[in-house]
């Protein structure tokens, strides 16, 4: 007998069921998705207007924002409806969705990182031929592969999960549609798609981490190699903000997916979900503004552009 719930609702449990808990929680979502869209849209446009920054590192840097603010949108706005009004109902196509995106543009993140690392690389490692090496087409290529990657991933598992046959009743113990926890309502044998799932994302995140870690390889390699403490710093001050934000991006993709459903805690996933999913999103702007002279550059001018125009205008 087929059991799939074709054409129904599920129902998101979310983070608590503490009625007390609901308001405070939709503030602290409210505040950190409107930092997650001045900090990534703002990112975007500094790079737009300054030409200065119109380089293959801020390229990348732009579609690491763009990114960012497209996997936190697929799930914080439907988080905070739910909290505001209590109603945690997705229907089944509004749930594949935002599990297609969010795995899509989670998935362009893990390869548009490995692409910064090359970046890196070729500016440390060959700087003499940094221009010649990492041109316009290069740099389009990578972007452009990085988003097939991504939604060509969103699309197998997405297709996957949903050719399973899904138990009448559909209470997701989750406060988005995630790949393990929709599995997890399959009535029918999910051994293969359990497969899939780790095999798919021990594959991409692998792969990324290896391209990540020859670069980091190589990069340490020049640094060790030059005398002065100026050109140390120097070097590592270029690569510091992308370790930090591969550090966390990959320590919870690692924690989440590359284990066995069985495994799992539902408490302890929520929670690294909420940090992957609107934690990191936020504070990747923040990462590289904090620690990039040229970006504070960038910003301090348009600043100084904005009130010289309010000047005029008054």
């Amino acid at each position: 007998m087929d059991n799939r719930t074709e054409g129904t609702q599920f129902i998101l449990l979310g983070l608590t069921n503490a009625p007390e808990l609901q308001i405070p929680l939709f503030i602290m979502f409210t505040l950190i998705y409107l930092i997650t869209l001045a900090g990534n849209l703002g990112m975007m446009m500094l790079i737009l207007l300054d030409s200065r920054l119109h380089t293959p590192m801020y390229f990348f840097l732009s579609n690491l924002s763009l990114v960012d603010f497209g996997y936190s949108t697929a799930v914080t706005p439907k988080v905070m409806a739910g909290l505001l009004r209590g109603d945690q109902v997705i229907s089944y196509n509004a749930c594949a969705a935002q599990m297609f995106f969010f795995v899509a543009f989670a998935t362009v993140e893990n390869y548009l990182l490995a692409s910064m690392a090359y970046d890196r690389y070729a500016a440390v490692y060959k700087p003499l031929h940094y221009t010649t090496t990492m041109t316009t087409g290069v740099c389009a290529r990578l972007a452009i592969g990085s988003y097939i990657c991504g939604f060509l991933n969103a699309s197998f598992h997405v297709g996957d999960i949903f050719s399973l046959s899904l138990c009448n009743s559909n209470p997701v113990h989750h406060f988005f549609c995630d790949v393990p926890v929709v599995m997890a309502l399959s009535c029918s044998d999910k051994h293969i798609s359990e497969v899939f799932l780790v095999f798919m994302s021990s594959f991409n995140a692998l792969f990324a981490l290896l391209v990540i870690l020859i670069s980091y390889l190589f990069i340490f390699i020049t640094i060790l190699k030059v005398q002065s403490a100026q050109g140390h710093q120097k070097a590592l001050s270029t690569c510091a903000s992308h370790l930090i934000t591969v550090s966390i991006f990959y320590g919870t993709v690692i924690f989440m997916y590359l284990q066995p459903s069985s495994s799992h805690s539902m408490d302890t996933d929520k929670i690294a979900s909420v940090f992957y999913s609107m934690v990191i999103p936020m504070l990747n702007p923040l990462v590289y503004s904090l620690r990039n002279k040229e970006v504070k550059c960038a910003f301090k001018k348009v600043v100084e552009k904005a009130i010289f125009s309010i000047g005029l205008a008054i």
